[in-house]
């Protein structure tokens, strides 16, 4: 075997994830969220897989509205990554192109490994095994993709027909691409030795940017100025909008890989599930002798083959079958277990109504920890506010709210009007309208406080920035 060649994972992190509604939201998707018992999300899993002996820098393409999550997550496991954010989502094609653009200005060589960060992988040795014999047919020339060998015929993705060149490593050059299928349909294709696409692939940054330039000059032409506009924002790497905007909203198949003569596949099983729906969830996890996943406070009789899960609230199911039941502090979803890829619709239809649910939660995320709405009503709303050790909110005033904080846990350093004092348990601070104030945690532990908003308006906008270490204002 040749030696395998250093690897650039470029991992793409920007994604709603609407089909595992009401867990995950565009406030907080999926690939964030701990969705297994291991304590990692499905992106610090995808991360911790491709670092080490044999890799280089991650680069990190997500929205800016997740960029402190990222950077969260990322410091958590004591990884160093590129954090480039996309102004807008415009699907996989920007993505490879941006990743092979910096990819190349970073002058490393080797090849690029682009996977998603919201996918399952239960067999790691065996994915290491399948990136490295990618990479190692990739740095030929070739743009690789992991194919998987089926275990049923799935409806839920894409195929690969494997052509009869045979690219070394196992690797089979690519007869062609086709679109999830029927039931039908799929059952031909797994009799006759199709794979699974499972949207990751391997190439060098050369030839990536060659295939893009050929097939969607315009993908590139916007990604290359977008980067070499982009200015540095923190840790962060902010790509510029206008030229951004400018590329198409278009996957990385129907740009390149349906139409290269480039490209290959390598047919391999490491466990993979891209966890698109609940039914996929249901199907990777452990599962009770009556075929049920149980999650949360829930009681479940007579009920079988089902995925219950409550986030706060008892959640009891009496005497069904096959089917997905989600609680959450504001939400419910119960649907057939055959129907829960459609959920994906349920959420376009709630967006349409205007409703909050369909894509914000109520514990809401910030660099410097989160606050969840307790109650909202004429002229009030009430916040349970947790910072984290060293956070610190921006320096801020309101025009039309006064507030109220009351610590419940933790040590509060609270500046109003240039006067600075500590709070501790059962101790409050009074803002008045208008008051130039900022919070601080300088302990150790979570601040935890009750806020109080009283006033004619209590949104979100009603914040004017004055100061702020995270660069928001």
């Amino acid at each position: 075997m040749a030696p395998s060649p250093t690897i650039i994972p470029i991992i793409m992190a920007g994604g709603a994830g609407s089909r595992l509604w009401p867990l995950s939201r565009d406030t907080m998707p999926k690939q964030f969220i701990e969705l297994f018992d291991d304590g990692l999300s499905a992106f610090q899993a995808t991360l911790r897989r491709v670092v080490g002996e044999g890799f280089g820098r991650p680069i990190v393409v997500t929205n800016n509205d997740f960029r402190f999550i990222a950077a969260e997550q990322l410091s958590r496991l004591g990884i160093e990554a590129e954090i480039v954010l996309e102004p807008e989502r415009r699907d996989s094609a920007a993505a490879v192109a941006v990743g092979a653009v910096l990819a190349e200005r970073l002058g490393t060589g080797g090849v690029c490994l682009l996977l998603a960060s919201d996918h399952v992988i239960r067999d790691e040795a065996g994915f290491l095994d399948a990136v490295r014999k990618a990479a190692t047919v990739a740095a030929t020339g070739r743009i690789m993709t992991l194919g998987i060998t089926p275990d049923h015929a799935s409806t839920a993705y894409g195929y690969i027909h494997p052509g009869a060149d045979d690219l070394g490593e196992g690797a089979r050059s690519i007869e062609r691409f086709v679109e999830k299928p029927d039931r039908a349909t799929a059952e031909g294709y797994v009799a006759e030795g199709y794979v699974w696409n499972s949207g990751n692939f391997a190439f060098s940054a050369e030839v990536m940017l060659k295939e893009l330039e050929h097939f969607t000059p315009n993908v590139l032409a916007a990604a290359r100025e977008a980067a070499e506009k982009a200015t540095r924002d923190l840790d962060f790497i902010r790509l510029d909008a206008a030229a951004f905007s400018a590329s198409p909203t278009i996957s990385i198949d129907y740009a390149v890989m349906e139409k290269t003569r480039l490209g290959g596949v390598l047919a391999a099983e490491f466990g993979w599930s891209d966890i698109g729906s609940w039914d996929s969830l249901h199907a990777v996890k452990d599962k009770d002798a009556n075929g049920n996943r149980l999650e949360g406070d829930v009681v479940a009789i007579d009920t079988r083959n089902s995925f219950v899960r409550s986030e706060e609230a008892l959640t009891t199911v009496l005497g069904l079958d096959d089917v997905v039941v989600v609680t959450t502090h504001d939400a419910v979803l119960v649907s057939s277990m055959a129907a829960a890829p459609k959920v994906k619709t349920l959420v376009a239809e709630l967006k349409k109504a205007g409703r909050r649910e369909a894509g914000e939660h109520m514990r809401i995320h910030r660099p410097w920890g989160w606050y969840q709405r307790i109650d909202i009503g004429d002229r009030f709303q009430v916040k349970h506010i947790c910072v984290k050790p060293g956070g610190r909110l921006s320096l801020q005033r309101h025009h039309h709210r006064a507030e109220h904080w009351v610590v419940v846990h933790g040590t509060a350093e609270v500046t109003i009007d240039g006067s600075t004092k500590f709070y501790h348990e059962n101790e409050a601070a009074y803002l008045p309208i208008g008051c130039i104030h900022r919070l601080h945690n300088p302990g150790k532990i979570d601040l935890k406080l009750i806020e109080v908003q009283v006033g004619s308006y209590t949104g979100e906008d009603d914040i004017v920035r004055i100061e702020d270490v995270y660069a928001r204002s």
